[in-house]
């Protein structure tokens, strides 16, 4: 579409078609701040809108938060800058566009497939009249294939955020989707942060088949638990002083040298190759510095030494 022919005006609510509401994410305290402003400054930017056939209902493109604060509001009526084209030339344009906020890519998803899978628009298609490539309209649609119709809803929401989903769920529904429900239905109970959220799916990658069952049904317990585990820790380190730090990172020095020396037979002369025989020699030449500065720290009182104290 070259040209774009609009118009603004003032319509009644109940003429707009909310069609495109799930494939928009609500965030409610967005919306409460929304209400807000136009309470106090009335309604700035308008809706965005397409008018239908019988020019009787109009389809909602842009504006569905604000249409939510003006429900809260109690308001009948909507400033509305009304688009003279058909709707996948608006939902088109309007993704190929930045109004008023970035989208989320998950936003960017569900109205891909609005136009995909509703209208008809091949991804082809749907790259070119974006100005995308291929590619980029391939992962994004990938981005919700695997979400379930449960976890859209949390996004949408706001229960969930789009991080969680797209770095956590996503890659979990695609391994397991069973223990993807059994997360989200966990997290409905007690929502996590992003940090916690970082922290579980680090864990949950790394445990038995056994311990991950338990993950997914009580993350929050987890959670719980490893924060009084971590606390117990900081408490041990600051009773044992610098001294007990310098023994956990002996004892962790020496379980490493140990690893490495129960692989050392399985490397041979045609596999060590430069960079491992550099790496060697740089341990080696390391390991002799450090003892040297052990050796002299032992033999010697450094709260004598000449420039430690004055009367040495």
């Amino acid at each position: 579409m070259n040209t774009l022919t609009t118009r603004s005006l003032e319509m009644d609510l109940h003429r707009l078609q909310l069609r495109y509401a799930n494939a928009r994410l609500m965030e409610p305290r967005t919306v409460v701040q929304l209400a807000a402003s136009i309470e106090r400054c009335g309604q700035i930017i308008p809706c965005i809108a397409v008018a239908e056939p019988n020019d009787e209902q109009w389809v909602l493109i842009d504006g569905y938060r604000r249409i939510a604060a003006l429900k809260q509001l109690g308001r009948d009526t909507v400033q509305i800058e009304r688009w003279a084209c058909d709707l996948a030339d608006a939902l088109i344009t309007f993704l190929s566009r930045a109004h008023g906020r970035t989208f989320k890519a998950i936003e960017e998803a569900l109205l891909m497939r609005e136009l995909v899978q509703g209208l008809g628009i091949s991804q082809h298609e749907l790259a070119r009249r974006c100005g995308r490539d291929v590619s980029w309209v391939c992962r994004r649609l990938q981005l919700i294939s695997a979400l379930s119709d449960a976890m859209l809803d949390a996004v949408r929401a706001g229960q969930l955020s789009t991080w969680a989903a797209t770095r956590v769920l996503l890659p979990l529904a695609r391994a397991n989707a069973e223990h993807a429900e059994k997360l989200l239905a966990a997290h409905s109970g007690t929502p996590l942060t992003t940090r916690e959220w970082r922290h579980w799916f680090e864990h949950y990658q790394r445990a038995t088949r056994e311990t991950r069952e338990r993950l997914v049904t009580h993350p929050r317990l987890f959670l719980d638990a490893s924060r009084e585990a971590e606390a117990q820790r900081a408490t041990d380190r600051l009773r044992a002083g610098c001294e007990g730090e310098w023994l956990a990172d002996i004892r962790r020095l020496e379980g490493l040298i140990a690893h490495l020396k129960k692989r050392l037979p399985a490397l041979t002369v045609e596999t060590l190759g430069d960079d491992l025989t550099n790496a060697f020699a740089r341990l080696a030449a390391t390991l002799e510095t450090f003892h040297h500065d052990i050796t002299l720290f032992c033999a010697h009182d450094p709260r004598r030494a000449p420039h430690r104290c004055t009367h040495a």
